[in-house]
């Protein structure tokens, strides 16, 4: 009896090794899998970024700094980058550098105190705060300061405006003769009873105008037994029609509309800039132009265009465009001027 049941014990013992074979087999590949996306993580190139600041203990003056050299370097390798209008920064480190590997990250600019940071390579954000340098404002005794006050902002957006050049009036009849069957015969009342008549009119605004506010009426007979048959009026444009049913006698309607020229024109905004310290801020829509700074100097209302250089006699001024198109001003004061 032993010896019979012998294949079936052999039996099982196989399927036993075959699925231990199985599991050791997916664990190894597991295994073997992790080995490989721990590697290639941590052998993917690491990116740092961050944002360069004005230092400064009121938060609201810690302004951006744009055109910073920066520099990451350790023993292995250096590379650089440059800050944005934003102060922003991106700055790629050699696959060699990894994440935790040691780094020094050199911020220079003129005008600015030179500034180092020992960090590790990471996935945090940098902020580096770099310390202005005092700027030569040494003044002869005799030399008066110039008051600027009243400061406002004053810049143009062009814009479409329509201006009504008249109307338009179009009288049309339809003819037809009450109470007589229509026996089929289109056109027919809306029950199919009566014989109908349509009629109808159009007008044309001529090149470059519209119509709008278009309206039809039934002025004169049996209104009440008509119907608006075709509306191609109530939409406006350079040419509108209309066209009516009427299943009784003869009726008379109104066609009319206003006549609109589209045109061009510059709508003038003004604002007032935010001031802290000796720098005035203003940020303007996207489609401003034509920007001016107005200000009264020494009780005198005068108005400085900007233009492309930003160029103002009493302050030095920069500028950079938001993701959103928004432009961002700063102005300082120079020398001889305070707010």
């Amino acid at each position: 009896m032993a010896a019979a049941s012998e294949p079936g014990v052999s039996l099982r013992i196989e399927k036993r090794r075959s699925t231990a074979a199985w599991v050791v087999a997916a664990v190894v590949a597991s295994v073997i899998l992790g080995i490989a996306l721990f590697f290639a993580f941590h052998r993917k190139p690491v990116s740092l970024r961050g944002a360069v600041t004005m230092q400064d203990a009121d938060p609201k003056k810690e302004l951006p700094i744009a055109d910073v050299e920066i520099t990451a370097a350790n023993d292995l390798k250096t590379v650089t980058a440059k800050s944005d209008a934003m102060g922003f920064f991106r700055i790629t480190l050699p696959v060699a550098l990894r994440r935790g590997h040691a780094v020094t990250l050199q911020f220079r600019r003129p005008g600015y105190r030179p500034l180092d940071l020992k960090e590790f390579a990471s996935d945090k954000l940098y902020v580096a705060r770099m310390v202005p340098l005092p700027r030569e404002t040494r003044v002869d005794a005799n030399q008066p300061q110039f008051l600027v006050g009243n400061v406002r902002i004053r810049y143009s957006i062009k814009t479409m405006a329509a201006v009504n050049i008249g109307s338009a009036v179009q009288v049309f009849q339809i003819e037809n003769k009450g109470n007589v069957p229509c026996n089929g015969h289109d056109p027919c009342s809306l029950d199919g009873k009566w014989k109908a008549a349509i009629g109808g009119a159009s007008l044309d605004a001529g090149t470059g105008n519209e119509f709008r506010d278009a309206r039809v009426s039934c002025i004169a007979g049996p209104c009440p037994f008509t119907k608006i048959e075709s509306d191609q009026f109530s939409k406006g444009g350079e040419a509108i029609s209309v066209s009516a049913r009427g299943w009784s006698d003869t009726t008379t309607f109104l066609l009319e509309a206003e006549v609109f020229h589209p045109m061009a024109s510059e709508l003038v905004h003004h604002s007032y800039p935010v001031i802290f310290g000796r720098a005035l801020n203003f940020t303007l829509p996207s489609e401003s132009e034509g920007v001016s700074i107005e200000a009264d100097i020494e009780r005198s209302t005068i108005i400085f265009p900007l233009g492309p250089a930003l160029h103002l006699s009493w302050a030095d001024c920069n500028a950079r465009v938001n993701p959103d198109r928004t432009k961002v001003y700063r102005c300082e004061l120079k020398p001889g001027y305070r707010f």
